[in-house]
């Protein structure tokens, strides 16, 4: 029976972590897709697409749905996707802005709000949250891309705004506007990022009480596990999984 319990959670694991997987390679495609659609399907000309197809490489998604997601563009075959952001409070405090890639406004909107009212949260009116927070910028290197002195004169020599070194990565902040100009300079002199994004940087982290902490990571995991949420940012500071 211990054995058949074993076999039963570590299937349950994997079944996670292939549908998590597949939301992201799916995410990625989407990505690809409105980038191709929105300038050059060349990527060599089209800052947008170049950093897409990047970052879906970074995580090992095969070349064959790249290059179905530029033809999907090519071809035409796109849905209407509209990107939509969605700002609301969690429990404890804490303050959330939910970006939405979606071919049904109306649906993506009833969904997030639904899951914010079962989950201990309410949305907010536009602006209402994002005032909180700065868009910036993400690319980050692996630690061994380069030394710290290396990928600091880099980034300073690239115009990026800030950056922070640790024992697995090197994370540069740029300006919302400057990131693609910034990452193209920093590839040509440290190569290929492990990933670049757009990002949400809380001006200012919210202490939450122990309690709150579970009601609002399972906020943040039922927005997350809605197709239509690309990404979800907060000001509070939640345990990483490991030592939950």
């Amino acid at each position: 029976m211990a054995g058949h319990s074993k076999f039963k959670n570590i299937q349950f694991r994997k079944d996670r972590q292939d549908a998590a997987r597949s939301k992201l390679f799916s995410k990625f495609s989407r990505d690809i897709t409105i980038a191709a659609k929105a300038g050059l399907p060349d990527p060599a000309a089209n800052s947008r697409l170049r950093l897409a197809i990047a970052n879906a490489k970074a995580e090992s998604m095969p070349k064959d749905n790249i290059d179905r997601a530029i033809k999907k563009a090519l071809g035409g075959e796109t849905d209407t996707y509209e990107e939509i952001r969605y700002e609301g409070f969690g429990p404890g405090g804490a303050s959330l802005i939910v970006e939405v890639l979606t071919d049904n406004r109306n649906r993506a909107a009833a969904n997030v709000r639904t899951i914010f009212g079962k989950n201990g949260g309410n949305m907010g009116d536009a602006g209402s949250v994002a005032f909180m927070f700065d868009r910036l910028g993400r690319i980050v290197y692996p630690a061994a891309a380069a030394s710290e002195d290396e990928v600091m004169e880099a980034a300073i020599e690239a115009g990026a705004q800030d950056v922070a070194s640790g024992e697995g990565a090197h994370v540069i902040l740029t300006a919302f506007e400057d990131m693609a100009p910034v990452a193209d300079a920093l590839e040509a002199t440290l190569g290929p990022a492990k990933s670049t994004a757009i990002v949400w940087k809380p001006r200012t982290v919210v202490p939450l009480a122990e309690d709150a902490v579970p009601a609002l990571a399972r906020l943040i995991d039922a927005l997350e596990d809605d197709e239509d949420v690309q990404s979800v940012w907060v000001n509070a500071e939640l345990p990483d999984e490991e030592s939950a």
